[in-house]
């Protein structure tokens, strides 16, 4: 809304179905929420006693500004360990969510007029966190043809001399799609090519159930010219501590470092405390909860394949499908609301991810293979999926 105390750049309402999603979720008391992809799931008991524990000990102060060393030599660790990828403690620094980190580095990277490529459909928020730092967003859609795989000629002709990075996002959210290594290295070389920065949102490597996944931080001559994005929010079942990460060439984490100073100048102590013990526990905690997502999300695929007019690739990462409902005849909008009405269950319509997100919806896998059942129940008697 327009009013004098309201700086004009939010006089445009700028929320999105994303958000707006939070607010239908209590509209039936039978309702479905397949919307938000917060995980359903607690976190493992064992994380939350120690950190309870260390709160009693004493860690509830500030951390380090870069962050609770025992957390970043534990994630320093992780990443030997996981891809053999060695790095100094100054090329690392947590964050309060990998959200606000994404908005970190868009305010450290970018000069006003400077554009940001991201592959569409992309994260909701990439849009507006480029926007607020200045920056102008490029989409270059994936098509479904191309099960999403980010074709590099479409890339390139995107790059302009005022582009200055793109933002990278796999295991993606929302269509659920794993680029390939030949993918991530056709991207590298243009990266190197043109000298950009690529941001990779690191969200979901927990969940690439094709292949194992790939930092792309490791690959030849891009340890320079990335910065990775980190989160326990997803792989360990931990939205609400809000705890991310960032690895960046020192230069950039230490600016990143002091553009923090004037916001929230650290990640929550006991936050970080929990994340310690995450990455301790991992072998323990994470397979199993891959596991449970992974199954919910093969049976939603295999209810979706024998509906009339929805349709869906075959499952390769994350926690979402990204279902084709272009037979309908209607907007992604329109087939939303009557999922709502009429089976009651809550769905985000695709064009919240982008313009080319028309004609799909994202379903999150954050519900039990029962409920999924009773979900799919009630759409199968949906006239329009007869």
């Amino acid at each position: 809304m327009k009013h004098k105390f309201l700086a004009k750049r939010y006089w445009k309402d700028n929320s999105t179905p994303l958000g707006d999603s939070v607010g239908l979720a209590g509209q039936y008391p039978d309702l479905i929420n397949l919307s938000i992809g917060d995980p359903d799931l607690t976190t493992d008991s064992r994380i939350i006693e120690a950190a309870f524990q260390d709160a009693l000990d004493g860690h509830t102060h500030y951390t380090d500004c870069y962050g609770d060393l025992e957390l970043r030599e534990g994630l320093k660790d992780f990443y030997q360990q996981e891809y053999g990828y060695a790095f100094p403690l100054g090329e690392c620094m947590v964050t309060t969510s990998a959200c606000h980190a994404m908005w970190l580095v868009m305010e450290t990277i970018l000069d006003d007029g400077d554009e940001v490529i991201i592959h569409e459909p992309y994260f909701t928020p990439y849009d507006q966190q480029i926007r607020l730092a200045g920056g102008i967003p490029v989409p270059v859609v994936t098509r479904e043809e191309d099960a999403f795989q980010l074709n590099v000629e479409d890339l390139e002709r995107a790059i302009t001399p005022r582009t200055k990075a793109m933002i990278l996002n796999t295991p993606n959210n929302p269509t659920g799609t794993c680029f390939s290594r030949e993918t991530l290295e056709a991207i590298a070389k243009v990266a190197i090519k043109h000298d950009l920065i690529v941001v990779s949102d690191d969200i979901y490597t927990a969940f690439s159930y094709a292949e194992p996944f790939i930092p792309i931080t490791t690959l030849k001559g891009m340890r320079e010219r990335t910065i990775t994005i980190g989160s326990f929010s997803k792989d360990f079942c931990m939205t609400g501590w809000r705890i991310g990460y960032i690895l960046a060439p020192e230069y950039l984490v230490t600016t990143v470092k002091n553009v923090n100073e004037n916001n929230v100048f650290t990640a929550p102590s006991i936050s970080q405390r929990a994340a310690i013990h995450a990455l301790k526990l991992r072998k323990e905690i994470q397979p199993l909860i891959v596991e449970e997502y992974k199954k919910r999300t093969f049976y939603a695929y295999e209810r979706i394949c024998g509906l009339k007019n929805m349709s869906v690739l075959p499952p390769r990462g994350s926690l979402y499908l990204f279902v084709n409902i272009k037979a309908t005849g209607l907007t992604s909008a329109k087939v939303t609301t009557r999922l709502l009405e009429e089976a009651h269950v809550l769905v985000i319509p695709g064009n919240a991810f982008g313009a080319s997100g028309e004609g799909y919806l994202r379903l999150a896998m954050t519900v039990s293979v029962e409920m999924l059942k009773e979900a799919f129940d009630r759409i199968e008697q949906m006239s329009l999926f007869k």
